[in-house]
């Protein structure tokens, strides 16, 4: 994939583009991640579909944001997609942006062809589970510092950290950002979900769900042409059963 950028108000968002004659899909990322986490999936789906995948606001590479609203999210979306000239696109969005996925679906049917969510309900109630990250340092002289300083998260983030110009160590996003983000999902999407004609696939694990089953079904019941998809794997589907992930998506999009 390849790092490009734009700028919009003002803010650099950055995206990686895999490229190709493939039909567009665009997949955000959830908290704590950044657009390299759908590489694989990217791989997979090549070269039928063309992964355009962002780093969200005041994630990875992208700058930080005025806030972290949904609204504030959902321009980000556009904006990316309008940038390109790519819509209509299949829009995939994980854990908080999947709520994102659903309101662009439901606000914009002009650029959305196909709605992709991975581990997020149409009811969410955000529970303080990221509140521990405020503990985290933002920077550290060394990294091998700013590693100790992670504790037990210092695998998942090894390979991300940055270096600043002065040769000291940063985190790929600042932890009151992500707490505030999150806190900012909670709330009722019902009219998105249902606000949303385009086909569209729910995927689920069944390791500490974020989506408790009886929503998961009332989602596809209620919802027009939708589709459910349960893996054995947790929160992080994508990454905990990428060949699982992938297929349900192909095997989605391929029906389209």
């Amino acid at each position: 994939m390849h790092r490009n950028e734009l700028t919009i108000d003002g803010r650099r968002i950055s995206y990686l583009d895999a490229g190709g004659d493939g039909k567009p899909l665009l997949a955000m990322h959830g908290h704590l991640e950044e657009a390299a986490t759908w590489a694989q999936l990217a791989a997979d789906l090549a070269p039928q579909w063309r992964v355009i995948a962002p780093d969200q606001r005041g994630h990875g590479d992208s700058d930080r944001g005025p806030d972290y609203s949904l609204e504030g999210y959902v321009a980000d979306a556009v904006a990316v997609i309008e940038h390109l000239g790519v819509g209509p696109v299949a829009i995939l969005g994980h854990s908080g942006r999947g709520i994102t996925a659903m309101r662009v679906a439901a606000q914009r049917p002009d650029l959305v062809s196909a709605l992709i969510v991975e581990e997020i309900g149409a009811v969410h109630v955000s529970t303080g589970a990221l509140d521990f990250v405020l503990g985290w340092p933002q920077q550290a002289p060394t990294r091998q510092e700013l590693l100790d300083a992670l504790g037990f998260a210092a695998p998942m983030f090894a390979e991300v950290l940055r270096e600043n110009p002065d040769g000291s160590w940063r985190l790929p996003f600042v932890p009151q950002d992500m707490v505030d983000s999150e806190n900012l999902v909670t709330g009722d999407y019902w009219a998105d979900w249902l606000g949303s004609t385009c086909p569209a696939l729910l995927i689920v694990g069944n390791k500490r769900p974020c989506v408790d089953p009886a929503l998961a079904q009332a989602m596809v019941t209620k919802g027009a042409n939708t589709t459910l998809v349960t893996l054995d794997t947790d929160h992080f589907a994508h990454k905990g059963d990428p060949a699982g992930f992938a297929a349900a998506v192909r095997n989605f999009l391929q029906a389209q």
